[in-house]
């Protein structure tokens, strides 16, 4: 789904604060401290909401894999040649 340290790497990405991505997703800012910092694991229904907050705004979860999950920003289409 998503690990708390995407989550951190996402709000990087958009330079969102904690703040930010608990009211684009309508939950407590209290609710995104404690899953990043690994207090607690939010329902599967709250998580889906923070990552869906996250790709709304532009990021795209990348699958583990086998070389580790990751997080990107979608390419704007401004940036295109």
């Amino acid at each position: 789904m998503m690990s708390p340290a995407q989550c951190r790497a996402a709000r990087a990405l958009l330079d969102w604060s904690q703040q930010q991505l608990a009211d684009a997703a309508r939950i407590g800012v209290v609710t995104v401290r404690q899953f990043e910092g690994g207090a607690s694991e939010p329902r599967n229904s709250t998580l889906t909401v923070m990552r869906a907050a996250l790709e709304t705004a532009g990021v795209i979860f990348v699958p583990e894999n086998g070389e580790g999950a990751g997080v990107r920003l979608k390419k704007s289409p401004s940036s295109t040649p």
